[in-house]
């Protein structure tokens, strides 16, 4: 299942710096709960993820590139993401690691959290 996941979550990662919300999507459970990492708060659901997505690409340019995976005693994934966000002028605003889990329902991306990176 490890490879599975990981797999999976490189596709939605690729989907994800291409722009591609309906690829992204179809690789997450249609109850999806997912941080709202710009504004706070959590989105749930294909339909507010999307709406989301559009206001980020809207407002800044972001980039995540994972650089590592670990499944998670409880079965969770931990990916270990090189993070960079500009401006949508190119102003560099942060170029961070950060650790996003996953958890999974039926195969799909259920839920993501985000949390800071170990060192």
């Amino acid at each position: 299942m490890a490879a599975e996941h990981e797999a999976l979550l490189r596709g939605a990662y690729d989907a994800f710096n291409a722009r591609d919300i309906e690829r992204a999507l179809v690789l997450m459970h249609p109850d999806v709960d997912w941080p709202n990492g710009m504004e706070g708060g959590r989105v749930r659901g294909h339909d507010e993820v999307r709406e989301y997505w559009t206001r980020q690409f809207g407002s800044i340019d972001s980039h995540v590139e994972p650089v590592g995976f670990e499944t998670l005693d409880d079965g969770r994934v931990a990916v270990k993401v090189h993070q960079v966000v500009r401006e949508t002028d190119g102003a560099l605003l942060s170029d961070s690691h950060v650790m996003h889990v996953y958890s999974f329902t039926g195969g799909l991306v259920a839920r993501m959290e985000i949390e800071a990176a170990a060192a």
